[in-house]
């Protein structure tokens, strides 16, 4: 009887703890679409907004039953000490508290509740990580602001655990006791089962976070996730990669998503390898002494459209573009929303399938089938990297070198000062590079820039960027949260395009046959407002500059993406005949199809790859495509997509190695 009644208080006090959680995340829910209002669709009215709080608000019953189920074991069942629960409330306050803070530096950056980024952290250079978090997103005082917060939530909760609860029903004989005690335990079960599955009694009528967007407002449906949810997503989203479960990815199909991709689709054959061989058509240009892959950090190409002219961000690249010998296509995609990402699919020639290729153990045993190492040796060139910051960065240096890399140079290797957590200036880097070039035989150099990049600390008005004309230059354009914080990381977008394109003129005069391509490692983290469109948020430029070049050499505005520019470059140079492997064709022969993790393109349309989500490209005039045509459309970005995600999944986990196969004759 004694555990009775302490088991009855125990229960009364465990369901306050739970109201309060609940009610906790429903607040800050609440307050982060006030504060982020400018993110919502303009037609996203009350409705939505209520449909959305109440959605999430049964989503938050998991987040609150799982905290809640710590205080009943230990403190109701167990026995402990009451207090115990007063100190489960104050970890629970001061964590979503925290993450509270923490969502809007991050929404901002990402337009995304906590997600993949944060897995994608724990494999980062976690001091730069914390270093960019207290000089650009100001985590300090965030975190002083959710300790008051949490003091806040602690007067209340301890207030609301010290109220009196009712006294246990008089039970005068052993009957009234246990069908008491049978009623609890049922009780318990179905308010248990009610909030596991999300305010329902079965999984069908359930919420959870792959079910959750209700509403037609992205903003929103970020929101119904409470912090716990959004990083439940992101662990059980990594979970289901590490386990090969990758959208796109066929197993059982590898033989027909191989036939898909090859270029003789006549062949049969149990092996891989010769559906993945091309023929390069004989050159196009003169063979270069020196060619450059440059991935810019963060180069997205929304600076370059028409649309935003009057922001001077992007004059020298643009200025290349006008020229006769230099090929600009504005149908091109990143391989994924991460730097390492980027850089792993030039190396590697492997598509991203959400699988981290610099942490798979066969990268680092023999070189891809796909590399772009063996095609360019064999055409005479060395390959180095350079890089602005440290090599052991994500083991991008490691895996360079693992995949047939002669040289990597980062920051420390060339005696740059460092000037950010990440590395050196992209001055520095370039400087380095073009004094380099006289000392080397003729090479290609994939090199990857830093500047670009939270904390944004250049001294910009040094550099010569006119700040207050930016600001206001943004100040005319709609739907922008903060003009003065965007204004800044545009001029680290202006510094790094000016760089670029000094290097691109010094380099050609010191070097005139050199060929330079230049695109961005990914768009994402920077957009013109807080509604970009698809295309504005994710695509990057493709240009190639060069001797030989001229506008006419590729069509206009080939489609492709990363995985493209190595066959693009071998195709250019390369004698007739000559044997690589690739599974993306080059620009010359592009499947019209550009891909990354979330979004294709096509040469009319973006969108995301598992949603209905589709909008025109900005060069496509709305009448000229049809319901019809869009479909079509899907339909073959996800044939080619799926093809050559099953391939690339195939031969990281199988492995497929170059040198194990001849070249056909």
């Amino acid at each position: 009887m004694k555990f009775l009644k302490r088991f009855f208080d125990g229960i009364q006090r465990d369901a306050r703890l739970f109201l309060f959680v609940l009610i906790l995340l429903e607040v800050y829910r609440g307050l982060f679409i006030i504060f982020m209002s400018s993110y919502m669709n303009e037609d996203s009215g009350a409705a939505q907004i209520f449909s959305a709080m109440f959605t999430g608000l049964r989503l938050s019953l998991k987040t609150a039953g799982a905290i809640t189920l710590i205080s009943f074991v230990l403190v109701t069942i167990i026995g402990l000490k009451a207090r115990l629960r007063l100190y489960v409330g104050i970890g629970a306050s001061l964590i979503f508290s925290t993450l509270f803070m923490l969502r809007f530096p991050y929404w901002r950056a990402f337009q995304s509740t906590f997600g993949m980024e944060v897995v994608q952290g724990f494999n980062d250079d976690i001091f730069s990580i914390i270093v960019t978090m207290i000089q650009e997103y100001g985590i300090i005082w965030r975190f002083l602001v959710a300790v008051i917060l949490t003091l806040l939530c602690v007067a209340i909760l301890s207030r609301l655990l010290l109220i009196k609860t009712f006294p246990l029903p008089v039970l005068d004989d052993k009957k009234k006791v246990a069908g008491f005690s049978a009623g609890l335990v049922v009780g318990i079960f179905l308010f248990g089962l009610f909030v596991r599955f999300g305010g329902s009694f079965t999984y069908g009528g359930g919420i959870n976070w792959e079910n959750a967007g209700v509403t037609t407002d992205n903003f929103l449906n970020e929101c119904i996730l409470d912090d716990a949810q959004a990083l439940y997503r992101a662990r059980a989203m990594a979970k289901r990669m590490e386990a090969g479960e990758i959208s796109g990815v066929n197993p059982d199909k590898i033989a027909e998503s191989a036939q898909i991709i090859a270029v003789n689709k006549e062949i049969v054959e149990k092996n891989l390898a010769p559906y993945l061989e091309r023929k390069a058509k004989g050159e196009r240009i003169q063979k270069p002494k020196h060619i450059f892959i440059i991935l810019g950090e963060t180069f997205m190409q929304w600076p370059l459209l028409g649309k935003y002219d009057e922001l001077l961000l992007a004059e020298g690249i643009k200025s290349l573009i006008a020229e006769e010998n230099c090929y600009y296509s504005r149908n091109f995609m990143p391989n994924g929303d991460f730097t390492s990402t980027a850089i792993t699919g030039l190396v590697t020639g492997l598509p991203d399938v959400n699988i981290k290729v610099n942490y798979q153990a066969r990268t680092y045993e023999k070189l891809y089938i796909t590399a772009m190492a063996p095609p360019f040796r064999e055409l005479g060139y060395n390959i180095d990297f350079w890089y602005g910051g440290m090599p052991s960065w994500d083991s991008i240096a490691k895996m360079s070198f693992a995949q047939g890399f002669d040289n990597f140079y980062g920051y420390p290797d060339f005696n740059a000062p460092k000037q950010t957590t990440w590395g050196t200036s992209d001055e520095n880097l370039f400087n380095a590079l073009l004094a380099h070039l006289d000392e080397e035989p003729p090479t290609v150099h994939l090199v990857m820039t830093t500047s670009n990049h939270p904390p944004y600390n250049l001294d910009l008005a040094a550099e010569g960027f006119d700040m207050k004309a930016e600001v206001e230059a943004l100040k005319k354009f709609p739907n922008i949260e903060d003009v003065d914080q965007l204004a800044i990381e545009l001029g680290h977008y202006w510094y790094m395009d000016e760089v670029i394109t000094n290097f691109i003129r010094a380099a050609s005069q010191k070097f005139p046959e050199s060929l330079f391509i230049v695109t961005g490692d990914h768009a994402v983290r920077c957009d013109p407002s807080t509604h970009p469109t698809i295309f504005e948020h994710q695509s990057v430029p493709f240009v190639m500059y060069g001797a030989g070049i001229t506008k006419g050499i590729l069509p206009p505005d080939a489609v492709g993406d990363h995985i493209s520019i190595v066959p693009t470059i071998i195709e250019l140079i390369a004698p007739k005949d000559f044997a690589y492997y690739s599974i993306a064709p080059s620009l010359f022969e592009s499947n019209g199809v550009g891909f990354n993790n979330s979004t294709f393109l096509t040469a009319s349309v973006t969108g995301e790859i598992d949603s209905d989500d589709i909008e025109l490209l900005p060069h496509v005039a709305s009448n000229e495509l049809n319901e019809v045509n869009l479909n079509n459309e899907r339909a073959h970005a996800k044939e080619i997509i799926d093809a050559m995600r099953t391939v690339a999944w195939w031969i990281i986990t199988q492995g497929l190695f170059f040198g194990e196969v001849e070249p056909t004759k």
